[in-house]
């Protein structure tokens, strides 16, 4: 990001809008996913996994990612000896996050505030209190003595180089409860030397307008930024859907500094989501923020981060999201077939995405036309034989969704159902004879399935075993076993996800059942599905299809 680079005030036109606009000077953009972001409840990261994710967020083109809290924290000290070591960032600066010193005592002297020198980290983040009560009942200090914790602390940290950045905890409901001197906080760090003053939504109770109000009244009470270098930041807590709109409604009031974490992770509801914040202050107020070439890898980082952390990605993020660009309403591929831009709000390349055209009961033949470009056939709505076959696929599409299939979230069974149609069938990988499961439980002890699959392929006749944790995995594990010899590709496929719903519940155990098996070759996943009265059918479907896919997809050729 551009962030310590001074860029002259222009008019200019923003190329991805047409929109023109005046350039911002200087916005900081500070990344917090390995410090606050980890916090999120279930997520637990190794130092191994934060220099990774480190790594992914300096491609991004972020000013500033802070690392966590060194001496606080084993890990986070850690962090920053092997960062300091193995971390070579192109784009951004490592920030440690820590506490102005305790009470009654000296910063020179403070174990945690020597820390922070110790982590070799250029940027310190200071936490302070600028909230009455957080002061008197939770540091159990006095006001006078909390302003001397932050003017000692700044001062000390800023005769030793470092740059010192303030994060006013609490500071919108402190702001509330006793403005004077929430306000006094920040000044006596902008007079010690802090170069930002965030002012941080702990509780993310704000809405825009509130956040908007006290940024403007920050700012211009305090005569920022003509008062020299100290600027305004935002720290947003997404409590109440928020955190993204806050984070721009303060940018609007003055804010040069934002703060967020990618993927929004967070405490609680998480906070400011940095990717959306930044596409919409770049993609929208055409503001520099990211060359665009780093923009555009916005998508592939947010998912790479997703398997750092191993928290399943969103599928309906904003700008990222695998649906983010997703279209199933049959009215809105006919218009999209006309100009994409018509149901989009930006040419999702821009940020690494691509449009998906999804196929239910609600698709016209458009949306057969518009997924089947985006699967590689071109047809042609205009031409009778490709129009009867839309018109079947269409009306396939519409019979098994009326019996519980759901092809939106199926794009592999979706494939293979219209190549049925295109090529008059699929390549003929393998003929089941039969396959059977039995499960057996002794006592106490866990069960265990037993899968037995007897198919041909090629001009032999295989008969496999397979054991499982259950009887889909036995299935799994025995249709692997049946298929390796003639088809070593199968070992790379790896089943990563299996969903069952009831479609029926008020049939009870007699009800039909929808099974989505979502499978990886170890660079991208497809995901089949399966639609039964019998659970163990409808998973067998699915695996079949899964295989069949994935040998298709890997252009293997039947044996």
């Amino acid at each position: 990001m551009r962030s310590n680079t001074r860029h002259t005030v222009q008019r200019t036109t923003t190329p991805t809008t047409g929109l023109r606009r005046d350039t911002m000077t200087d916005l900081h953009v500070y990344d917090t996913t390995l410090r606050d972001g980890a916090q999120q409840e279930g997520l637990n990261l190794s130092v191994t996994d934060k220099l990774a994710i480190a790594r992914h967020l300096d491609d991004l083109g972020v000013g500033f990612i802070e690392g966590g809290w060194p001496g606080a924290n084993p890990k986070d000290t850690e962090f920053f000896a092997r960062a300091a070591k193995e971390l070579e960032l192109r784009n951004a600066t490592l920030a440690a996050f820590g506490a102005t010193r305790r009470a009654g005592g000296a910063a020179s002297t403070d174990p945690l505030v020597r820390a922070l020198l110790d982590s070799q980290a250029s940027v310190v983040t200071l936490v302070a209190k600028s909230h009455t009560g957080h002061v008197e009942r939770a540091l159990r200090t006095t006001r006078e003595e909390n302003l001397a914790m932050i003017r000692d602390t700044v001062s000390f940290l800023r005769g030793e180089g470092r740059r010192v950045f303030l994060d006013a905890e609490h500071f919108f409901d402190g702001y509330a409860v006793d403005r004077a001197y929430a306000l006094e906080a920040l000044r006596a760090a902008a007079e010690s030397g802090a170069e930002v003053l965030a002012l941080c939504d702990t509780n993310g109770g704000m809405l825009p307008t509130q956040v908007a109000e006290v940024v403007h009244d920050v700012v211009t009470t305090l005569g920022l930024p003509a008062s020299g270098d100290t600027r305004v930041g935002i720290h947003c807590h997404n409590d109440t859907g928020c955190a993204v709109a806050n984070s721009m409604a303060a940018v609007d009031a003055g804010a040069r500094h934002g703060q967020g974490t990618v993927n929004g992770y967070g405490e609680r509801t998480g906070n400011a989501d940095l990717v959306s914040v930044v596409s919409n202050l770049q993609l929208k107020k055409g503001l520099p923020l990211v060359e665009p070439h780093q923009l555009q890898e916005a998508t592939r980082i947010s998912h790479a981060i997703s398997e750092v952390t191993n928290v399943a990605p969103y599928s309906r993020q904003p700008y990222t999201g695998s649906s983010a660009f997703a279209h199933k309403a049959g009215l809105h591929a006919s218009a999209i077939k006309i100009d994409p831009d018509l149901y989009q709000h930006m040419d999702p390349k821009h940020v690494g995405n691509d449009m998906r055209m999804l196929v239910s009961d609600m698709a016209g033949r458009a949306s057969i036309e518009l997924k089947a470009k985006e699967l590689g056939f071109a047809l042609d709505a205009n031409d009778e034989q490709d129009s009867n076959l839309m018109k079947r696929v269409l009306a396939g599409v519409k019979d098994k969704e009326l019996r519980g299939f759901t092809f939106d979230a199926a794009d592999a069974s979706f494939e293979l159902l219209l190549r049925r149609e295109l090529e008059g069938g699929l390549p003929d990988y393998f003929d089941v004879e039969s396959w059977r499961v039995i499960t057996d439980a002794r006592g106490t002890g866990d069960a265990l399935s037993e899968a037995t699959v007897k198919l041909s392929a090629g001009d032999k006749r295989y008969v496999r075993t397979g054991e499982g944790n259950g009887p889909v995995n036995a299935l799994d594990q025995a249709l692997r076993s049946a298929l390796s010899k003639a088809y070593p590709e199968i070992e790379q496929f790896e089943l990563v996800d299996y969903k069952v719903r009831i479609l029926d519940a008020s049939h009870g155990t007699d009800a039909v059942t929808r099974v989505l098996i979502e499978t990886s070759d170890g660079t991208t996943t497809w995901t089949t599905i399966g639609v039964a009265a019998n659970i163990l059918e409808a998973s067998w479907d699915a695996l079949v299809e899964s295989v069949t896919y994935g040998l298709l997809r890997a252009k293997v050729e039947p044996r």
